[in-house]
């Protein structure tokens, strides 16, 4: 069974053009294409001066948009993070556990969870993980306060995860070299490309030299684009290049594009540094070397 967690695909984009049996029978009309505009429908609000953030737009009714607060949404939370139904919000966050304990994920390691919502696959993670081993993050406290309440359903007081709000992506807060696996599900989908650039340009402090970092988006082969300030569509090589630019090596998952979900996935991982030239053998300055400086 599919359970995509997101609106039927706009004809043009790669996964509607390359898989024509998920589009639904009765399609609404599509919406009309704007361009990506910087700024718009950034899930973290830019600053417009010292301290101060831009003011958020109400929430539409069918998921919790970034960068503004949950609705109840008539008792189901599930709603806001755009699960139809609460069999549909197993199914997504099961999905999420089971890929990324296929790639590695042990109990041992330390998670990031950016855009954690109310734990739709989060609370699997938390009771996978060593205690105090889960971290996520959300711009909005009420998805957070539902995502205590999952904890509390779920009964995994004792697993001691942290549940933080936050205003950007800059991470200044989080240890250094801490998170073996940091991953972001469709956040990256309601994201223009400064808010992506702002993460990729900080998440390589928390990251571990071994680590890595997944994360989905809405891929085209066309012309990048947005709808309606809420859905950004990019090209695959701008994402590579961007996180390139901040010191990664990325991989296109193609065996997640397999799986019944509307967006595809990156893995990025830190670039290793270029060895040093080697001393010499009494402790000397290599042949490319002024003593006391690194050489370039």
């Amino acid at each position: 069974m599919i359970f995509p967690d997101r609106e039927p695909r706009l004809p043009g984009s790669a996964r509607a053009e390359e898989e024509p049996d998920r589009q639904p029978q009765n399609p609404r009309p599509p919406r009309p294409l704007r361009r990506a505009v910087p700024g718009a429908g950034a899930p973290f609000p830019r600053p417009r001066g010292p301290g101060r953030l831009a003011a958020a737009a109400p929430p539409r009714p069918r998921r919790l948009l970034p960068g503004r607060h949950a609705p109840r949404h008539g008792g189901r939370p599930e709603a806001a993070v755009g699960s139809k139904s609460h069999e549909r919000w197993l199914a997504l966050g099961a999905l999420q556990f089971d890929y990324l304990t296929g790639h590695g994920l042990r109990p041992g390691d330390h998670l990031l969870e950016i855009g954690c919502g109310n734990l739709r696959g989060g609370w699997r993670f938390i009771e996978y993980l060593d205690p105090g081993h889960y971290y996520g993050l959300d711009i909005s406290p009420d998805i957070l306060f539902a995502a205590q309440e999952t904890l509390v359903r779920r009964r995994l007081q004792e697993k001691l995860p942290r549940l933080t709000p936050v205003r950007d992506l800059t991470l200044a807060f989080l240890p250094e070299a801490h998170f073996r696996v940091v991953h972001a599900h469709s956040v990256f989908s309601h994201s223009p490309i400064e808010v992506i650039e702002e993460c990729l340009a900080h998440v390589g402090r928390v990251l571990r030299p071994d680590g890595w970092f997944d994360f989905t988006f809405d891929r085209t082969e066309r012309e990048e684009h947005h709808v309606l300030r809420e859905d950004f569509y990019y090209r695959t090589e701008t994402l590579v290049a961007l996180a390139e630019k901040h010191g990664f090596t990325a991989e296109f998952m193609d065996d997640w594009e397999a799986l019944p979900h509307g967006q595809s996935k990156l893995r990025i991982r830190p670039r290793a540094p270029r060895p040093g030239p080697a001393a010499g053998r009494d402790g000397s300055a290599g042949p490319d070397e002024v003593a006391g400086q690194p050489a370039v």
